[in-house]
């Protein structure tokens, strides 16, 4: 047999028990979805580095820093499409096959949990939760505003109507409750 790989299987095996070792020390008991986890990193970094590849290519310059008001614009329109995609009612069909329903939670908001099956729960924490896919949608909204400066700004600038009209629609369903109780 090949000393070299002898060498590499032997490698192969200490690597893969320290790996078990480190899950089983971190899950205390629990079990917690690592490889899913990992593999969620792995993709972020493959959807950043695609993105930045497609930017570089169009060959708009990166700004000295961001604009005050491009930030403001991008985390509001972050939270609205987050919040839009990870708990409305009507995006339900788009986290059904990792979501199981648990109930509403909030006006036009449902509480789902991720599917236990191995493959589906980091799919479905990733799909439930606003803060996780908060940072895919902020990368994809900035790639945007590179690429697509006009188009990019305008869906920030509905979204970002769209979480005024909510706190809105909040703040009234307040007011009426606090004026029209007993």
């Amino acid at each position: 047999m090949d000393t070299a790989a002898v060498t590499d299987s032997r490698l192969a095996g200490r690597l893969q028990g320290l790996l078990h070792r480190t899950r089983r020390n971190y899950e205390a008991g629990r079990e917690r979805p690592l490889g899913g986890y990992l593999a969620a990193m792995a993709g972020f970094a493959a959807y950043t580095a695609a993105w930045t590849t497609v930017v570089r290519r169009h060959g708009r310059p990166l700004p000295e820093r961001p604009e005050p008001w491009d930030v403001v614009l991008t985390s509001v329109a972050t939270f609205r499409l987050s919040r839009l995609l990870s708990k409305a009612s009507v995006t339900s069909p788009l986290r059904a096959p990792f979501t199981r329903y648990v109930g509403p939670q909030g006006p036009a908001e449902l509480h789902e949990e991720a599917r236990p099956e191995h493959g589906k729960h980091t799919v479905g924490e990733l799909a439930t939760c606003p803060f996780c896919m908060s940072v895919w949608v902020a990368t994809t909204l900035t790639a945007g505003q590179f690429l697509w400066p006009r188009p990019t700004r305008t869906a920030m600038g509905t979204l970002t109507a769209l979480a005024g009209a909510d706190a809105l629609q909040l703040a009234y369903s307040a007011l009426v409750t606090r004026t029209t109780a007993d």
